[in-house]
């Protein structure tokens, strides 16, 4: 399926092979090749609202908020086929119904396979800032990233961002603030990290462990 024959181990030792991660993983989609968008309702089997986390890492926020929300429907879209594959068995021990993920670029899935207001919900947590100046064309945050997710984001939609990162931030709000689709309201509050596991994401607690302060914001789509 993907091209990789080891088995993935996750916690309490089960193991997993590719076809066993099947049920939680998009089939991969040519670059160059056109396919209709994502149809939420057959690919989750039901109505409720989908929210979409870009590069969801090694899946902390994601699982939790798909434990913590059942009734609704979470895609996670990352580009490293490992956290991908990892991520997927951490699904798969917990059994979740309401998780997929796709081991893609985002700013393609957005464009490509996922119709205008159709998503509840876009999380961005803590994105690669590649700081050499000639590798910030891989940053996630463009004005193309923030017009689709614009785009496919339903009226009233909302659009949650962390970093750890101030001057990535003040770009992040830089885009946002050019953008006429979006309107700044207030962010979620930060956990209290009372456990190991108290956090948004594995980059958070590295973060808030340093003492580095994390920078939140949220959009809801007019």
């Amino acid at each position: 399926m993907h091209g990789l024959k080891r088995n993935i181990a996750v916690r309490s030792r089960q193991r997993f092979n590719v076809e066993q991660l099947a049920p939680w993983l998009l089939p991969d989609i040519p670059r160059g090749e056109a396919a209709p968008p994502i149809d939420w309702a057959t690919l989750f089997g039901n109505e409720r609202p989908v929210e979409i986390e870009v590069g969801f890492g090694k899946g902390m926020h994601l699982i939790q908020a798909a434990v913590s929300s059942p009734d609704s429907n979470f895609l996670g879209i990352e580009i490293d086929r490992k956290c991908d594959l990892y991520t997927a068995a951490r699904v798969a021990v917990r059994q979740l119904p309401n998780v997929k993920l796709a081991c893609a670029d985002a700013l393609e899935v957005l464009t490509q396979r996922v119709a205008p207001a159709s998503v509840a919900v876009v999380h961005v947590y803590f994105p690669d800032p590649w700081w050499k100046q000639r590798h910030r064309k891989r940053r996630v945050f463009t004005a193309e990233f923030v017009e689709q997710v614009a785009r496919v984001l339903r009226p009233a939609g909302l659009f949650h961002i962390a970093t750890d990162v101030e001057p990535y931030f003040e770009v992040i709000q830089k885009l946002l603030g050019k953008a006429p689709a979006f309107q700044a309201i207030a962010a979620r509050p930060a956990t209290e990290g009372a456990h190991d596991m108290d956090y948004m994401t594995n980059f958070e607690r590295k973060a808030r462990r340093k003492g580095k302060p994390v920078f939140r914001a949220a959009y809801v789509k007019a």
